[in-house]
């Protein structure tokens, strides 16, 4: 309930349960319903206006120009190349692919190594310190560290295409994308320096898993990973870099095109309008010449009959 009446402004009590003021009598929920009406519609106006701008903005961000559209494109691919073999160890007991589900290598794949290292943290770590933190075991669990990182920042880079809409030239991605490609190539630097501690490292567990005599190297994933990275930066580095339109702009256009699409549904509608009244016009005129057969005929009887006679 109001806490006054709309109508003569007397205060109303916590007892005025009643729908209609108890000064003036006019019932307080229907009081000028119609101007009520009349604003929630252009409150609801509004916020379709409101609506259809953003979604114009948004639309232009991601695939308003070819450019952009091969952009959107090019920023999911990178994905690919994480699931490409990034390096592998061989050893006399086990096996260990740098490749997400192991469908390129033999043996143990990240998923194998992250489930054992969560399982096993105390034990990765331990190991680690045996070995100096400069052994095998060391700097291949930072080229995975890294190679998460890479992957991280890739796909905040993605999202950030979708949610920094209203800033087509903002260069956000193009910061993201540069920090993924740093942290692959360092990831495979990491690994490559790894590998040379193998001729003295006989045998490393990492953490349950047993390698002996080992041997390994940087795969050809890790490659195609880096170039679909920098291909995305490059995508991004160009959008950032291209003439965009305006919010002004975007509006005139969505605009133009509303008022030309209303303008040819008018014309569609004078059109059938048109067709409506020939066709009922035609209808009259057949009826009238069928009407105007029947009384011919009609009076063609009347004069033969009454010729007979």
């Amino acid at each position: 309930m109001a806490s006054t009446c709309p109508n003569c402004g007397r205060k109303l009590k916590w007892y005025n349960v009643k729908a209609e003021c108890s000064e003036c009598g006019v019932s307080i929920p229907n009081f000028n319903w119609e101007g009520r009406l009349e604003e929630d519609a252009q409150r609801s106006e509004k916020k379709f206006v409101s609506f259809y701008k953003l979604l114009n903005i948004f639309s232009y961000s991601i695939w308003g120009t070819k450019l952009r559209r091969l952009r959107i494109i090019l920023s999911f691919l990178p994905a690919i190349g994480f699931i490409l073999p990034w390096g592998y160890l061989k050893s006399d007991s086990n096996s260990i692919g740098l490749d997400l589900i192991g469908l390129f290598t033999q043996g143990k794949s990240l998923i194998d190594i992250v489930g054992d290292f969560m399982a096993n943290k105390a034990l990765y770590f331990s190991n680690m310190a045996y070995e100096g933190n400069s052994g095998i075991l060391t700097f291949t669990m930072l080229s995975i560290l890294f190679m998460f990182l890479s992957l991280v920042f890739i796909v905040i880079a993605f999202f950030l295409i979708l949610f920094t809409f209203k800033h087509p030239k903002t260069k956000a991605m193009v910061v993201f994308d540069a920090l993924s490609i740093v942290s692959a190539a360092a990831s495979g630097v990491l690994f490559y320096i790894g590998l040379k501690s193998t001729a003295t490292q006989t045998a490393v567990n990492f953490g349950t898993i047993s390698l002996y005599n080992i041997s390994g190297g940087v795969l050809w994933g890790i490659y195609v990973a880096i170039a679909l990275l920098i291909i995305a930066f490059v995508a991004n580095l160009l959008v950032a870099n291209a003439p965009a339109k305006s919010d002004e702009e975007l509006e005139a256009e969505r605009l133009e095109k509303k008022a030309a699409k209303e303008e040819k549904e008018r014309e569609e509608d004078i059109r059938k309008e048109k067709e409506r009244e020939e066709a009922e016009k035609k209808a009259a005129e057949e009826q009238e010449r069928i009407v105007a057969e029947a009384k011919a005929k009609l009076e063609a009887k009347k004069k033969k009959k009454e010729k007979k006679d």
